[in-house]
């Protein structure tokens, strides 16, 4: 493939990625856009319950005669700021065990290799189902489920980092100069981690979206009445034949969101694999 089809090729997953990030930005510009707005959305009007859109409610009201589309938006800040919560704190504890793995080696890294098989010997879904379920329902223990899940990811992708690089002359020439743990670390080591905790973490977040909204489906998440995606849909199952639009409405969210999270996630994995760029 010549270099003018492989800049074409760039510049059209470019234009994808951006679709992507303007999307997002726009959704949540209108998500807060809504906290100023007239509808609260746990205010119910049990005699208006199950309208069809019109100008007052344009996604029409749910089964307690709440605003959707005000409740849809207010879902989209939750369901998307769980999941920057929940990703933030895998990565934060993530990535400190996988330096201190790679670097140390020995009986740390003997028991963090035990440990990081024990999580990957089951499916992400089934161990936070099983955690979810024996520390109870709700939106708290969930997202701590999911961390427990999760941060193992960015310690091994971490430690195989670090691994890779401490064998490098110039970590030797950094040791022999009498710098400590910490400012190789901090000098010499994160800048080569950064790129791949990004392009995982990016990877990952319409993934942990998933999984929140799939498990408050199953009521081992958010509980009604907030207004979560996963639990929206949950409540309004009892009323598909009757209004099918209040399943519609946050599975469709849920879709396109975690459609625009993997774009980015794609673009990130291609800007930072250098195996990928032209070579000189």
């Amino acid at each position: 493939m010549s270099v003018m089809a492989l800049s074409q090729k760039k510049i059209k997953k470019a234009k994808v990625w951006l679709i992507g990030i303007i999307f997002l930005l726009v959704m949540a510009a209108v998500a807060y856009t809504f906290l100023y707005l007239k509808y609260d959305a746990a205010m119910t009007d049990v005699g208006n319950r199950l309208a069809s859109p019109s100008g007052e409610h344009p996604m029409g009201t749910d089964h307690l005669g709440r605003d959707v589309l005000t409740r849809l938006m207010l879902g989209f800040r939750l369901t998307v700021g769980y999941s920057v919560l929940a990703l933030g704190a895998a990565v934060i504890i993530g990535v400190p065990f996988g330096l201190l793995a790679g670097l140390k080696k020995g009986w740390i890294d003997r028991i963090f290799m035990r440990v990081a098989d024990g999580f990957l010997a089951f499916p992400d879904t089934v161990i936070a189902i099983v955690l979810s379920g024996l520390l109870g329902p709700g939106i708290g223990n969930l997202l701590f489920a999911i961390v427990l899940v999760k941060w193992v990811n960015y310690a091994r992708m971490v430690r195989s980092t670090v691994l890779t690089e401490v064998q490098k002359d110039y970590i030797t020439i950094a040791r022999i100069n009498g710098l400590s743990t910490v400012s190789i670390m901090r000098k010499h080591l994160l800048p080569h981690i950064v790129g791949n905790v990004l392009v995982l973490a990016s990877l990952d977040f319409g993934k942990i979206i998933l999984l929140i909204s799939s498990l408050s489906y199953i009521g081992l998440g958010a509980q009604p009445p907030t207004p979560e995606w996963g639990a929206m849909l949950n409540e309004s199952r009892p009323y598909f034949q009757m209004n099918p639009e209040m399943m519609v409405y946050p599975g469709l969210a849920i879709v396109v969101v975690v459609l625009a999270a993997n774009v980015l996630g794609d673009y990130l994995r291609d800007k930072f694999d250098v195996k990928k760029e032209v070579q000189p």
